[in-house]
């Protein structure tokens, strides 16, 4: 028997978004309410599985209690000091996040487009103060499809009409590149005044693209030969999601330790975390460098009043320790290999999908139509209406990203939904 978890009906809630809320966002029409590991349910108690994990932030799932003590423990003793006076848990933080990933430093803010907007700005001082560049010269190469955020500058180095237009005027000091070009990147690196590379390991956002093998590799190198640092947007891929504890450590098997084990680790000359930092239970975004970049940084230049607060700091640290106590990596990469699989197998008997591709429990499917149809969200509504919440990305693509604490008997009564959706759908 459902339950009911809210006081009002879900399209209440929907009519009052649409009357007071700014109309920014397009959700899919349901009201979550309450959620719980790998599972949300709406206003009126019906159950669904969760296939986006508020896009990769509640990796560790919904609720999960570790996370919730830690925040409501430090919430009931002290939430927020700002940067003003030190606090007892941010250096504790600090020294956990560093060497979680090995770094020597961390500069902690709220967003994960505060903390690519930090990056930017950390490249560009080093650029000028260390690596010489003449003040206001600094450009940095990005590529094409990205997404960082929305803030004025990110979007002036977007392609995407939508988040550009009426915008204006843009942010100069970016050259754009194709992804998963690295003959391109050679090209551009041939420009005067070169700060940095910023780049997707996965372009989440633009449809779950994963790179060719050795593309972040040789990325990195060009960097170093060049003297421009490599910048790497862990917002959404990181934290376990691909199977590995970050993306640039590539398809291995070496979870949490992945940056002091793998060959094929690519170290980030900046590395920038957001969303699962906390577990979707707070907003934290951390970026984190070594000494010769971080340094650059005083007083008064950079910073926030919520970054580092002592609720945010324990949350994280809680939050990173769910993904090495429970080997989440491990799991994404088990399951992500068995999505994969068998989507193929509904892909070999379908019309109507003709791809899958990913990394991990990041994945996507690509719909046969045009970018302009509406089958991608038809697709949805009947997968939520059959008991799976899923979203479109560009048109024709179906992001697929369950919180990494599924477990393969949950994940194959996902696949079944998704199969028998497919299989019963009319365009």
């Amino acid at each position: 028997m459902e339950t009911t978890f809210s006081k009002i009906s879900s399209k209440e809630a929907i009519a009052l978004e649409d009357k007071y809320g700014a109309h920014n966002y397009h959700p899919l029409p349901v009201v979550l309410a309450k959620g719980e590991g790998v599972n949300v349910w709406d206003a009126e108690g019906k159950h669904y599985y969760d296939f986006l994990s508020a896009y990769s932030a509640v990796n560790q799932g919904h609720s999960h209690p570790k996370i919730v003590k830690a925040l409501v423990d430090q919430a009931s003793t002290l939430g927020l000091t700002s940067r003003a006076f030190h606090n007892n848990v941010l250096g504790e933080y600090e020294e956990y996040i560093t060497s979680y990933f090995g770094f020597d430093k961390v500069l902690p803010m709220n967003t994960g487009a505060e903390a690519v907007e930090t990056a930017l700005k950390l490249c560009r001082k080093w650029a000028y103060e260390v690596k010489g560049l003449k003040e206001n010269t600094a450009k940095i190469i990005v590529c094409e499809n990205n997404f960082h955020g929305r803030t004025t500058t990110v979007i002036s180095f977007s392609n995407d009409p939508v988040a550009r237009k009426n915008f204006g005027p843009y942010t100069p000091g970016f050259i754009k590149i194709p992804y998963n070009d690295v003959d391109a990147l050679a090209e551009a690196l041939k420009e005067d005044n070169i700060a940095g590379f910023l780049v997707e390991p996965i372009q989440g956002e633009a449809g779950v693209y994963v790179p060719d093998a050795g593309y972040l590799e040789a990325c990195q190198k060009l960097c170093k030969e060049n003297n421009v640092l490599f910048i790497a947007d862990e917002v959404q891929t990181g934290i376990a999601r691909t199977g590995a504890l970050l993306a640039v450590c590539g398809d291995c098997n070496c979870g949490t330790s992945c940056q002091k084990q793998s060959d094929t680790y690519v170290t980030p000359d900046i590395l920038i975390l957001g969303k699962a930092v906390s577990g979707g239970m707070y907003p934290v975004s951390a970026v984190l460098a070594n000494n010769e970049i971080m340094n650059v940084i005083r007083p008064g230049e950079h910073g926030s009043t919520f970054g580092g607060n002592p609720t945010a700091a324990k949350v994280a640290m809680a939050a990173l320790e769910v993904v090495k106590d429970e080997d989440l990596a491990a799991n994404a990469r088990t399951l992500g290999n068995l999505f994969r699989a068998e989507m193929e197998k509904i892909i070999a008997k379908s019309d109507l999908v003709s791809a899958v591709r990913g990394r991990g429990l990041l994945n996507a499917i690509l719909i046969n139509d045009t970018e302009d149809s509406s089958t991608a969200w038809d697709i949805c509504m009947a997968l939520r209406d059959n008991g799976l919440l899923a979203k479109p990305t560009h048109g024709n693509i179906i992001r697929f990203a369950p919180p990494l604490v599924m477990t393969k008997e949950q994940l194959m009564e996902c696949v079944a939904i998704i199969d028998k959706t497919l299989s019963e759908f009319k365009k």
